[in-house]
């Protein structure tokens, strides 16, 4: 038989448990390839994790795992989310050359601004027109751009296209490594984890990255010269996307799945993005202090380098054309995205 007082108890307490049960509380792990002090970590990943959990009250934890503590390696992110593997993650669709050929249009020489924060709101506008069916089986929370790319390198600064003539230098994507053959350069595709250690072996002479990564980098010792072009537009950009596990996002109760999907999105892209120029102010200002050469080059050198870009981005459209995809188009779509974003800031 039954104490009637233990079974009183037990009711108050499956009572007093219910609303608990009910709240259900959720962990996402999600991991990205760098330092969490270089500038998207320190300024979007994190701050963007906080949020979440903040307007979950609490429900929704979002563990951040840097340097691909969960596994695997940069390139191989978007199948760690694909298949679940993690939550969700930062990934670099270019580190997968030919596998989202569509993206490239925003990665070609000269076609968007310095400004990553507007360079990220015309990829955002680009991804919805361009790209959804691309990463249809992700839920994408921001699809946005880096700062201005330049020139890293070992002695002294650019001045000339024909400066480039021969060196080894390390790009990120199909895009980079096309101009700098079309420079002269040797380029060697890499991932920026490998950067460091191939400039410190002589694998490379220089690279083209970012300002905001140089710290972390450590391009201040590694590197004696930092080159950008003249103007407005950036030599090169990256494409980045900010993505979760379609099923794990899916399977969130409403109203936790509407707490990611409110911090999803336009905004968030460009949030992305403004991550990028607060981390190339800071790392710019850590190479001056350094005592290395800064340099921009003439208008002059930068038309020379430019001319070759026009010519990667002829040749680009005939490749694409050829494979079948509108890509004068999806140039002039990325122009006007990047035109309107421009127009948008006010600039």
């Amino acid at each position: 038989m039954t104490h009637p007082i233990r079974t009183a108890a037990l009711a108050l307490m499956a009572g007093l448990l219910a609303p608990a049960a009910m709240a259900q509380e959720v962990t996402l792990r999600f991991q990205h390839f760098v330092s969490p002090n270089s500038a998207n970590p320190k300024y979007f990943i994190e701050p963007w994790a906080e949020k979440v959990e903040a307007e979950s009250n609490g429900r929704i934890k979002v563990e951040i795992y840097p340097f691909m503590q969960l596994g695997g390696a940069a390139p191989e992110q978007y199948d760690l989310i694909l298949d679940g593997v993690i939550d969700g993650g930062w990934v670099i669709p270019g580190y997968q050359g030919g596998r989202f050929p569509q993206a490239e249009a925003l990665e070609l020489p000269f076609m968007v601004t310095k400004s990553a924060e507007e360079a990220s709101r015309a990829a955002w506008d680009y991804t919805q027109q361009h790209l959804a069916d691309d990463f249809a089986e992700v839920h994408l929370i921001a699809a946005h751009m880096h700062g201005r790319g330049l020139i890293h390198k070992k002695g002294p600064a650019i001045e000339t296209a024909d400066d480039l003539q021969g060196l080894k230098l390390r790009g990120p994507s199909r895009p980079a490594t096309l101009l700098l053959d079309k420079l002269g350069a040797t380029p060697i595709g890499m991932p920026v984890p490998q950067f460091p250690e191939s400039l410190s072996k002589g694998v490379v002479d220089g690279g083209v990255i970012t300002w905001e990564m140089s710290p972390s980098l450590k391009l201040d010792e590694l590197t004696d010269s930092h080159t950008d072009v003249a103007g407005d537009k950036s030599l090169y950009n990256l494409y980045f996307i900010w993505a979760m596990n379609k099923a794990k996002y899916e399977s969130l109760p409403d109203d936790l799945r509407a707490i990611i999907a409110a911090n999803s999105g336009a905004e968030t892209s460009a949030w992305a993005g403004r991550a990028h120029d607060l981390g190339d102010a800071d790392g710019k200002a850590a190479m001056i202090a350094s005592g290395n050469q800064v340099a921009t080059l003439s208008e002059e050198a930068t038309a020379e380098i430019r001319a070759k870009g026009d010519e990667v981005i002829t040749d680009w459209i005939a490749e694409m054309t050829a494979r079948g995809l509108p890509a004068a188009q999806l140039v002039d779509d990325v122009r006007a995205a990047v035109e309107k974003a421009s127009a948008g800031s006010g600039s």
